[in-house]
């Protein structure tokens, strides 16, 4: 009955959540799609954490999504040991730099008080989630080895039956807990997906491609300006040569 709960019953819930609330949440407000960046309150840590978490995540989707859609052929790739162990490696660095990353992001958020009166419950439930999401995989990459091979041939299937509606469980019963775990976890950031600023994730520009070019008409004489710019930098940097002397 739980594995059921949690195997079926749950995905369909968080899948529902997530196209229905996100569409109504666009309809009713598209301007809340957006990362709500706080960098114009602090941008130097915020730097060191954004970047290593987006190289990390980005990474470790491509590499599920290529599993999800490729199983046959993820598994003949890592029918040599050198692949596999090149894959594997990859995998791994990916999830540490997540790691690295949303820690940083976090310590953040902890630290500055500017930041942390921004933050709202749902962020930091976010957070907590994508910490936890990180640290099962990196976990599992180091103590369940090759996973790559194991998720394509038993957590695979499994997703393949939710999306084809006939779910069959049989594929992740015998897998260890921190790897259900795992699971349970993605489908909770699907389920809270819509309800955060994750949601800039699926915002793309696309009309960018289509949109008229947009004018942009100077209302001043960017010679003249440009010119006092550099000769007041000429004098900035003059003084400071006379003070070093």
């Amino acid at each position: 009955m739980m594995d059921n709960l949690l195997f079926i019953v749950l995905p369909y819930i968080a899948v529902t959540l997530f196209v229905v609330v996100s569409i109504y949440r666009y309809i009713t407000d598209k301007f809340s799609y957006s990362s709500l960046s706080s960098q114009l309150l602090e941008s130097d840590e915020l730097f060191y954490g954004v970047v290593p978490w987006h190289i990390g995540i980005i990474g470790a989707l491509t590499g599920h999504l290529i599993g999800f859609l490729f199983p046959k052929e993820v598994l003949w790739f890592n029918g040599v040991p050198v692949r596999l162990y090149i894959l594997e490696t990859t995998g791994l660095v990916f999830g540490l730099l997540a790691l690295i990353g949303i820690v940083a992001l976090m310590w953040r958020r902890i630290r500055m008080p500017r930041i942390r009166s921004v933050t709202s419950t749902v962020d930091t439930i976010v957070l907590v989630l994508l910490f936890a999401q990180v640290v099962l995989g990196v976990y599992t990459a180091l103590f369940y080895r090759w996973g790559s091979s194991w998720y394509a041939a038993s957590a695979v299937p499994y997703l393949r039956s939710l999306l084809f509606f006939q779910p069959d469980i049989e594929m992740v019963k015998p897998l260890p807990h921190i790897i259900k775990t795992h699971i349970i976890n993605a489908f909770l950031i699907i389920a809270i997906f819509p309800f955060s600023r994750l949601v800039h994730m699926v915002s793309l520009p696309i009309e960018y491609l289509w949109r008229p070019y947009q004018v942009v008409i100077w209302n001043w004489n960017r010679k003249k300006i440009r010119g006092q710019y550099s000769l007041s930098k000429a004098k900035e940097d003059s003084n400071m040569n006379v003070i070093g002397r």
